[in-house]
């Protein structure tokens, strides 16, 4: 079966298992796990911050750093198909008591001045623009990957008093795709969440990057969330061999991204332009099928991928696949589309 539901459905390679079997651990809650500080360190280090808080889950991490940014009245700034705001299950308003304002998607192409416009300052009785978030690289925008001028150039007009937040689960693609440092990126945000459990292949864990004393408070916010570990070494120990190991990679999985684009485009339900990473949408609005029957018979024949929307499925590439299941990828998505 050839999986391209998510780069999250990887299995640790058997170099990350015996990293994970030999990690000196501690108990993380008091502080006391050498591979979580060291993890954690390291992580901060790559974005040019000061700290860095791990954690099991992604939506964990960036509900802990929007926390940190907007307190609870204050408003939140994202895309309309931000992950923040359709995935989440409403924990910003729900665990944070954070409102939300989003702009019309434009996945990862932003227009700065409409977002610059939006932003409330505090004054009765508006509610106070706290935060903006953007994600890098996009996922409901097919993994597209917001340009460094747009970013600087929202980071310049910014208000003083109003942070960037970066839902950064698969900024490392962005980092391969275009070049740009892991550095650049973190300075142009206050806070950040990044993965290891997507396209660098752990089986767990993000980390919400930010100042010592931000991490500090993200710390006593894990906690309360549920989120405080043990022997977390063992789970840090697979994300820092995804580190050392896998992210140069990714850009196999961003050709093979668009081996399948390009043997797709002729049926017009895809863009080969549009794909820069992992990630290839499939827009259906002109085929016969919609993507819940495309993802019901592709996986008939030993294919599975991601309904979306009713009429936009998805494909993503990732460590697990080899060539040949592209190939049959392909074959397969061609037979069903014709």
């Amino acid at each position: 079966m050839a999986d391209l539901r998510s780069d999250t459905v990887t299995k640790p390679t058997p170099g990350m298992r015996e990293a994970m079997a030999s990690a000196e651990v501690g108990d993380d809650v008091f502080g006391d796990d050498p591979t979580v500080n060291a993890l954690e360190a390291h992580v901060a280090e790559l974005f040019g911050h000061e700290a860095a808080l791990f954690c099991p889950s992604g939506t964990m991490a960036n509900q802990i750093a929007l926390q940190l940014v907007v307190p609870p009245g204050g408003e939140l700034l994202a895309g309309s198909d931000a992950h923040v705001v359709t995935y989440e299950l409403g924990a910003a308003a729900a665990l944070g008591g954070i409102s939300t304002r989003t702009w019309p998607s434009w996945g990862a192409a932003l227009d700065t001045d409409a977002i610059l416009a939006m932003i409330r300052p505090p004054g009765y009785p508006s509610v106070p623009t706290r935060a903006i978030a953007v994600e890098q690289t996009h996922n409901l925008g097919g993994g597209g990957v917001i340009p460094l001028a747009a970013l600087h150039r929202l980071r310049e007009a910014t208000f003083a008093d109003v942070a960037l937040h970066c839902d950064g689960a698969r900024i490392w693609h962005a980092h391969v795709a275009d070049g740009v440092p892991l550095f650049t990126y973190g300075q142009l945000f206050d806070t950040l969440s990044v993965c290891l459990s997507k396209g660098l292949g752990a089986p767990v864990g993000s980390l919400v990057v930010g100042s010592r004393d931000r991490i500090a408070q993200a710390r006593t916010i894990r906690k309360r969330l549920g989120g405080g570990m043990r022997q977390a070494g063992i789970l840090a120990a697979a994300g820092r061999y995804a580190l050392d190991h896998h992210v140069k990679r990714l850009s196999q999985d961003h050709t093979r991204a668009r081996r399948l684009a390009e043997a797709l485009e002729p049926f017009g339900v895809v863009e080969v332009g549009a794909v820069r990473t992992n990630l290839v949408p499939l827009d259906l609005t002109k085929s016969r099928l919609d993507a819940p029957s495309l993802a019901a018979a592709a996986k008939e024949h030993g294919v599975l991928i991601s309904a979306m929307l009713p009429r936009t499925a998805r494909l993503v590439t990732h460590l697990d696949l080899t060539d040949d299941d592209i190939d049959h990828t392909i074959t397969v998505l061609r037979s069903l589309l014709t």
